[in-house]
């Protein structure tokens, strides 16, 4: 991978997360009350192949966030809270064509992804919905720091 290529993934999976939550966390703070919800990915637990700064990138901003939630704790008490979602494979405009053929047929490695995901399936955008509603919500007031695998179980599967 070029460095450039490595500067810009970087770039746009860290610090397109790090800079937002800075000058949001600033505002949280001066309200004392507020949640921040980055997007790792499941590439942030285990190095998905081919894709090496995109997996550094997001590792970085599980850590972040994990950083981030204990500052703000510390600092500003327990009205603010920074947690995480990681979601697993979901087919977007970035990944279409890795993992869908031209003709809608599934690519190689969406057979790969699939075989050691235990739904058997991809996930659909709108399943992120419930899981950052409940980040937000006062029924998640003492959860902090956490980075929730939306993946169908693919990270837990040994493929066994």
């Amino acid at each position: 991978m070029p460095v450039s290529e490595w500067e810009k993934v970087a770039n746009l999976n860290m610090n397109g997360t790090v800079y937002p939550s800075m000058v949001f966390g600033k505002i949280i703070a001066d309200q004392k009350s507020g949640s921040i919800i980055n997007v790792s990915s499941m590439a942030a637990y285990s190095a998905i192949t081919r894709v090496p700064g995109y997996s550094a990138a997001k590792t970085a901003v599980s850590n972040f966030t994990q950083w981030l939630a204990t500052e703000m704790a510390l600092k500003y008490g327990e009205g603010i809270r920074v947690n995480a979602i990681a979601p697993g494979f979901f087919i977007g405009d970035q990944n279409r064509a890795v993992l869908i053929n031209p003709d809608g047929s599934l690519t190689d490695r969406s057979k790969k992804v699939l075989a050691k995901t235990p739904m058997g399936r991809f996930g659909d955008i709108s399943e992120l919905n419930g899981a950052v509603q409940f980040l937000c919500s006062e029924a998640a007031s003492f959860i902090t720091g956490v980075v929730l695998p939306i993946d169908g179980r693919f990270s837990a599967f040994s493929g066994v």
